[in-house]
């Protein structure tokens, strides 16, 4: 029968004892290679782990070598760290040991747990911790981050007599801690991470004696040298991913300098392979810092709340007008959108905003627990995606204004950013920020070269009064044997007035008539009804008006200087526009609410409101990418007109405000802004609301005082009223005698169609009807449509405002009823020709049914012969 194994013992002990060669080579072969490789791996169920101190050297020695040459080839630093973590947990017999890694984000270093409650037999995939349940701190806190502030071990036999001990881990995990011992792994002079062993098996407290076992200090070595050989991969990877980032964003941004979007994109798309991101999205923002005068007008006046969002640093609304979307998950995609609204995935957290506001950089993980900011939950679009982890950082250029927000969603190996992604992508929006003093240097550049261009056709057509046209009013030769700038400015007043017709008779025309043509007049016979104009208001002796100066600015604004000799939008339109400002101050009776510099200001700016006009409008400057379009984005040849009439008041010999204080030339460009602006019909719709309000509320008052004040004392409503008459004035064409307005219409359409002919011809495009000359025969229908969509609200509403403005709403109605008398003869010969083409068409079909019918007994497949 076979021995028991109790007997079998001495006789084997003896037997190895007597053969200590056999019983080496015996160890070396089975105990190294099978039971401690065994034990490691958790397949041999250790009961004793005090026994672990009786291996020797040499097996110990076999176990490193095999981590090592699995860290070699695995390369994985979490999974490395977790066997020698379960050897150390043998060596002090704790209940369990963790790993904590240092990192830093938003500036601030922070602990993370890694591996986490380890003991000799737990599992590596059950101890590895997911990013996203990380349980974070920041180093000032407990003894872990005292113990990364030292970087020295500390023993604590007692947790609850240490006043560093902090109780945060043990109430997310519901353990107890009694006692702890942690050491610190560090790599020159940086702690990479904290070695954390909690509660000693057998024992109240680990003694000093734990902290000098030879074995401990061999595998805390080991620990050290995975993470430092992990920390120096990383760092290899950050410092390549770094300047390739910077190497490519280079290129692309010296590749393109005419746009700043286009820029931004290229330098953006090239390096996403170096953000290790799962998508990223970037928010270009408005750098408007002031709104127009217009827009401001509801806020002033109290019927728009102000606003009250958040601003840039540099007082900028945040106002993202432009969203750059690159998704990377999966199929790469690139969207754009611009105006996003507010819901947008990459706005709706409000991160973005934040971060514009403040300018700080913010790095989040585990959004979805995060209170501040309102992140999504759940997927934000049809491809499943769940934001994670958010790095969100600011675009600075050079004037230190935020251009833009980058933000980065999802660290791809599912870890949250940390301060090497921080460092790369605030090189790269770094970069991109300084980059845009290329593009604004260029677009500079750019404007210099388009107003030259501008310049230089305007010289083409336009120079000074000359001397003779001077003489020819002032005529101080003849009478005082001198130049006018060596005359007494009163004894020109003299010669000046005479020389100019009376107002009530211009070539028979009354000024002071809504009704006033301009036919009868010659071109320079309008400039002295213009000069005229002015000494009626009472300001050229006021506000000292050199002579020769009024003179030579109304013949550098007249058809053969400033305006151009076109079809319509020449020196006869800007004087009926500067004459029917006249009308409405004085035989209107606005004048009340208006100071004489206001006066003088919106009559000289209504003369100059449509001066250099070159017969086509805003959209066919924009169509044909004219100098004038690039220099402005919006209502532009307005601002042409304006910066035009400023070049005038910037010419001591062309400035009839030239003796006016330096506040009062101020207002005086102001005014102007107002009025000329006013005149681009895109922003017409805008302020007749406003408009409207004023009139309801001045009509209920008896009290006429009471209503002057009520507009002359708030400077908004006078704003509002003034550009409405400049609308008024502009289109007062329409509420002109029939006689007069029906020439004045055929010279607008004659216009029209010639803008028409260009589009067809050097633009290639179809016009729309209103410039096509071939709908000629539909112009009276056109007028009465142009009549009630736009001009019937403007004399209307002045009409109730101010009972002496009547004769122009009464004009407008009479003009209407005879073009639609035009339009219902149009209609009418429509009418004809439709009912003949009709007719002609039942004719044929009723020649088919009887064909059809006659032929109804022949088969059409087969004939018999």
């Amino acid at each position: 029968h076979s021995p028991s194994a109790g007997q079998d013992c001495p006789i084997v002990e003896k037997y190895l004892e007597n053969n200590p060669q056999f019983a080496k080579e015996y160890f070396d072969k089975k105990l190294r290679a099978e039971a401690l490789s065994a034990a490691f791996a958790g397949q041999l169920d250790i009961k004793d782990t005090a026994s672990f101190k009786d291996v020797n050297s040499v097996q110990e020695a076999a176990i490193i070598f095999e981590l090592v040459q699995e860290l070699q080839n695995s390369g994985n630093m979490e999974k490395s760290l977790h066997k020698v973590l379960q050897r150390l947990a043998l060596i002090l017999q704790a209940d369990r040991v963790s790993y904590f890694m240092c990192r830093s984000r938003n500036g601030v270093p922070e602990l993370a747990t890694c591996l986490f409650d380890v003991t000799p037999t737990s599992k590596y995939e059950t101890n590895l911790v997911n990013p996203q349940s990380e349980i974070v701190f920041p180093t000032d806190m407990g003894v872990v981050g005292h113990t990364v502030t030292s970087k020295k071990p500390q023993n604590v036999p007692d947790v609850t007599k240490n006043s560093k001990f902090c109780d945060f881990v043990d109430k997310q995990t519901g353990y107890k801690t009694k006692c702890l011992m942690t050491f610190p792994v560090v790599a020159d002079k940086d702690c990479l991470g904290v070695v954390m062993a909690l509660n000693k098996i057998g024992a109240d407290s680990f003694s000093a004696q734990d902290e000098k076992v030879r074995l401990f200090h061999k595998y805390m070595t080991f620990a050290q040298v995975i993470a430092l050989q992990n920390h120096t991969a990383y760092m290899f990877n950050v410092e390549s991913r770094r300047s390739q980032v910077l190497l490519w964003s280079a290129s692309k941004v010296f590749e393109e300098l005419t746009d700043i979007e286009r820029q931004f994109h290229k330098a953006l798309y090239t390096v996403r392979t170096y953000l290790v991101c799962e998508r990223y999205s970037v928010g270009l923002l408005d750098l408007t810092k002031e709104k127009e005068f217009y827009d401001e007008w509801p806020v002033k006046l109290g019927d728009v709340e102000p606003y009250k969002g958040p601003k840039t640093p540099d007082g900028r609304e945040v106002n993202f007008y432009k969203i750059i979307d690159y998704l990377l998950e999966g199929k790469e995609e690139i969207k754009v959108i611009p105006a996003p609204p507010a819901d947008h995935w990459a706005l709706v957290s409000g991160l973005p905003t934040y971060v514009a506001e403040n300018g700080f950089i913010c790095n989040m993980m585990n959004v979805a627990a995060d209170d501040y900011f309102t992140f999504q939950k759940e997927p934000v679009d049809e491809t499943g995606f769940v934001i994670k982890n958010v790095l969100s950082l600011p675009i600075v250029n050079k004037k230190e204004e935020i251009v833009g927000i980058a933000t980065f969603f999802n660290r791809k190996d599912g870890k949250p950013f940390d301060e090497y992604d921080e460092q790369i992508t605030e090189a790269l929006t770094q970069f991109l920020g300084w980059s845009w003093l290329n593009c604004d240097t260029y677009d500079r550049l750019n404007r210099m070269e388009w107003r030259k261009e501008i310049a230089q056709e305007m010289l083409m057509c336009q120079t000074k009064c000359t001397p003779d046209e001077m003489q020819s009013i002032l005529n101080t030769k003849e009478k005082f044997d001198a130049e006018p700038e060596d005359c007494d400015q009163k004894e020109m007043y003299k010669l000046l007035v005479p020389n100019c017709p009376a107002a009530d008779n211009v070539d028979g025309e009354n000024l002071y008539s809504f009704g006033f043509s301009d036919f009868p007049v010659t071109e320079f016979g309008l400039i002295k009804a213009g000069i005229r104009i002015f000494f009626e208001l009472g300001v050229v002796e006021k506000f000292k008006v050199p002579a020769e100066v009024s003179h030579g600015r109304l013949s550098v604004v007249s058809e053969e200087k400033g305006y151009r000799a076109i079809t319509y939008h020449n020196w006869r339109h800007g004087f009926n526009v500067g004459h029917t400002m006249f009308c409405l101050l004085q035989t209107g009776k606005l004048r009340k609410y208006y100071s004489d510099l206001d006066a003088f200001a919106m009559v000289a700016a209504a003369f100059c409101h449509d001066i250099d006009h070159r017969g086509t409008n805003n959209l066919y400057q924009t169509k044909s990418a004219s100098p004038l379009a690039k220099l402005h984005g919006s209502s532009i040849m307005e601002r042409h007109h304006l910066e035009y009439s400023k070049t005038l008041m910037g010419e001591e010999s062309l400035n009839i405000f030239c003796n006016l204080q330096k506040r009062q030339f101020e207002t005086v460009q102001h005014l102007f802004d107002v009025c000329i602006i006013a005149t681009d019909l895109a922003l017409y719709f805008k302020k007749r609301t406003m408009f409207q309000n004023i009139v309801n509320a001045t009509e209920p008052m008896t009290d006429e005082k009471e209503a002057t004040a009520y507009i002359s004392n708030n400077p908004i409503r006078k704003e509002i009223i003034m550009a409405m008459m400049m609308t008024g004035c502009d289109l007062s064409a329409i509420t002109k005698p029939w006689e007069v307005q029906s020439k004045v219409a055929l010279m607008v359409a004659a216009e029209f169609w010639e803008q028409g002919d260009l589009e067809r011809n050097v633009l290639d495009q179809q016009p729309i009807p209103m410039m096509d000359r071939n709908c000629a025969e539909q112009l009276p229908k056109m007028q009465c449509g142009f009549i009630d969509f736009v001009c019937s609200f403007v004399y209307k509403e002045f009409s109730r405002f101010h009972k002496e403005i009547q004769p122009m709403f009464d004009g407008l109605n009479n003009n209407r009823a005879h073009w639609n008398e035009l339009a219902e003869v149009y209609n009418a010969k429509m009418k004809a020709i439709e009912d003949q083409k009709k007719k002609l068409e039942e004719e044929e079909a009723r020649k088919g049914k009887i064909k059809h019918f006659g032929d109804g007994g022949k088969s059409k497949t087969c004939t018999i012969c």
